[in-house]
């Protein structure tokens, strides 16, 4: 079935026009994507959640990426997407109200996947999930993933620019999602592995 993307102004709203997805990517044609990543305190650590992306992904596969990100359908929003994406992914249920916005990020590469040129002119909204959960809860979407790592803030970003283990995951998005970490720490308390939100 086709996907069709909304075309967006460099501003990422929609210019009344839409693009098939393969389009969009073979001819490099801005379009938005939803980024969300999981985070929870342990003994006192921010750590995050990786997912390894499927090895059929057409982009790449195999790789360490963020918890939950996706293609935003024509005509639907940030938030809503980025719901449904953790969900069908990782089987998470969240309220839109539960997304901590970090901020946008515009992001333009070329590469070649299975042979075939490869144009990506996102723009990318990045949100914050506080949610303590285990591994072997998630629910994964096979299709889309392959497996889900929790790992210490400190220890990814080291590991992402000093490519430690392969990934595809950009170190001003990490910077993005440092200052939302920064941000919202305070608000939580990790005794015993729970959370409970402060002054709310």
């Amino acid at each position: 079935m086709l996907e069709f993307l909304d075309i967006v102004d460099e501003n990422g709203e929609p210019t009344g026009k839409t693009v098939e997805r393969k389009k969009a990517h073979a001819e490099g044609i801005r379009h938005r994507t939803s980024h969300v990543w999981l985070a929870r305190k342990r003994n006192g650590r921010v750590e995050i959640l990786m997912q390894k992306r499927a090895e059929n992904k057409d982009s790449y596969p195999g790789c360490y990426d963020i918890s939950s990100a996706g293609h935003i359908p024509a005509g639907d929003g940030f938030e809503e997407s980025a719901v449904r994406e953790l969900r069908e992914e990782l089987g998470v249920k969240a309220d839109e109200s539960e997304l901590i916005y970090c901020g946008d990020r515009k992001v333009q590469c070329d590469d070649v996947f299975s042979g075939k040129p490869f144009h990506d002119n996102q723009f990318s909204r990045v949100f914050l999930l506080w949610r303590d959960m285990e591994e072997d809860q998630f629910t994964l979407q096979k299709e889309e993933l392959e497996s889900v790592k929790w790992i210490p803030f400190d220890e990814c970003i080291d590991g992402v620019l000093n490519n430690k283990f392969k990934n595809c995951i950009a170190t001003d998005e990490l910077m993005i999602l440092k200052k939302g970490i920064e941000k919202t720490e305070r608000m939580f308390s990790d005794e015993n592995g729970k959370y409970r939100q402060k002054n709310k």
